[in-house]
């Protein structure tokens, strides 16, 4: 496996581990518990807002479209760089030759 292959992959397990985290976590009792310790107000009801909230989800989405982009992309290109196994057939050395 190449290094840029490695990466790309890692790439998209990042964005979708980010991405599924940030569209979770601000609607769960984790994210409501860390912001009640807050200890200034103004951030604590920003933070607890539901518009603030929904603009974190949607950053999760954006990762997860993004995720979806990068696997696609991969997918192409790793589909153009092998060849259809009809013409690999007539490619290869040990073809009969008439």
């Amino acid at each position: 496996m190449r290094f840029d292959s490695l990466f790309r992959i890692l790439f998209i397990l990042y964005c979708v581990e980010a991405g599924v985290f940030l569209l979770v976590a601000p609607w769960g009792q984790f994210w409501d518990r860390g912001m009640l310790q807050l200890p200034f107000e103004g951030w604590r009801a920003l933070l607890l807002a539901p518009s603030v909230r929904g603009a974190v989800s949607g950053f999760g989405i954006s990762h997860l479209v993004w995720a979806l982009h990068d696997v696609r992309a991969w997918w192409i290109e790793r589909r153009a760089k092998t060849p259809p196994a009809s013409t690999a057939a007539w490619n290869s050395p040990s073809a009969p030759t008439s």
